[in-house]
């Protein structure tokens, strides 16, 4: 005979407390309950093997136990720790996640919303590159929260959407005067089409000017070593070749140092190369590469958070801006 499967009441008796208050902690919603009686009911659960019925519970609250994170580009480095650190807070409330790869195109940006508008996803963590705070207020009247992930803090007044970012402008203006630091100032930024290139193009931009540089920016439509290696390609068959490249991201740089290899130039001797984000490729390839780290597994980690918080009602009423900190990583490259 199949062994009887445990329910909220069962770990209620063995906690000692209202199979309400199970009910509570189980869902998220505890955060009224003392910690003390938070761990009684964790143990109680685990020691009998308790499992949540999902669909039972989607049943009774009208949403879903899904949440989905939305990325524009599955195969950039970048997104997977976010991603698994999303997964990791969301999953230890009882939520399930996957993942949603937009390609930063408008069409499919909005495709998810109306995915999202049929009750599919309980809650949102994602990163927009089209969409903006009004394209988001119906589904959040529908009760699916939303938490975005940017490149410059945006404040949403007093609709309910929280944003997280870090500033990239400021992580740009450090990188560029990092460069101007080692002897350079004809510094070259290339960027692709699309995310958060024009902040990280301001930031170049004002450390330059301030050094009295002329800006020199490459645009590609590629946001990845393609795109990189044809905006290098055609910077370094200049007669006056910049002595430094800077990439508004570590994709587009690691395009660049294929670049220089081709053209027979040393990194760092003939040229300097520095990116933007910190991929784990950054630290493998040769010579490592310079780079901002934006510490894309904290990101993820509170980025859930504030959507729990939200879901559990726990959050102000009116939206949020959660600045998120940089760090240059100097490495062989420059």
């Amino acid at each position: 005979m199949r062994d009887k499967r445990a329910t909220q009441k069962d770990v209620a008796l063995l906690a000692g407390v209202s199979q309400a208050t199970v009910s509570m902690a189980l869902s998220g919603a505890g955060g009224s309950i003392p910690a003390e009686t938070l761990e009684k009911i964790t143990a109680a659960a685990a020691t009998l093997g308790y499992v949540p019925n999902r669909f039972a519970q989607a049943l009774k609250t009208n949403r879903t136990m899904t949440i989905a994170c939305v990325v524009p580009d599955i195969t950039n480095p970048y997104y997977p720790a976010l991603m698994r650190a999303v997964q990791q807070v969301c999953e230890a409330r009882d939520y399930d996640v996957i993942a949603v790869n937009t390609d930063g195109l408008a069409a499919r940006e909005a495709r998810f919303l109306d995915w999202a508008r049929l009750g599919r996803a309980g809650g949102v963590v994602g990163v927009f590159w089209t969409l903006r705070a009004l394209d988001f207020r119906t589904l959040i009247d529908s009760g699916v929260p939303v938490v975005r992930v940017e490149s410059k803090r945006k404040t949403t007044g007093p609709m309910p959407l929280d944003n997280i970012f870090v500033d990239s402008r400021a992580g740009s203006f450090a990188m560029v005067r990092h460069l101007i630091g080692r002897g350079h100032l004809r510094i070259a930024m290339i960027a692709g089409q699309g995310g958060p290139q024009q902040v990280r193009v301001e930031g170049y931009a004002e450390a330059l000017a301030q050094a009295g540089g002329v800006p020199d920016v490459v645009m590609d439509d590629r946001f990845n070593e393609e795109g990189g290696l044809r905006a290098a390609r055609a910077i370094l068959a200049r007669p006056l070749r910049p002595t430094a490249i800077f990439a508004a991201n570590d994709l587009m740089a690691i395009g660049v140092l294929q670049a220089a290899r081709e053209a027979g130039l040393s990194v760092p001797g003939d040229l300097a190369v520095a990116g933007f984000d910190d991929i784990p490729a950054a630290g493998l390839v040769s010579p490592g590469l310079t780079t901002v780290a934006q510490f894309q597994s904290d990101i993820g980690i509170r980025a859930a958070e504030i959507l729990m918080a939200r879901m559990a009602g726990r959050a102000p009423e009116g939206g949020t801006a959660v600045e998120m900190p940089f760090r240059l990583i100097e490495r062989q490259s420059t």
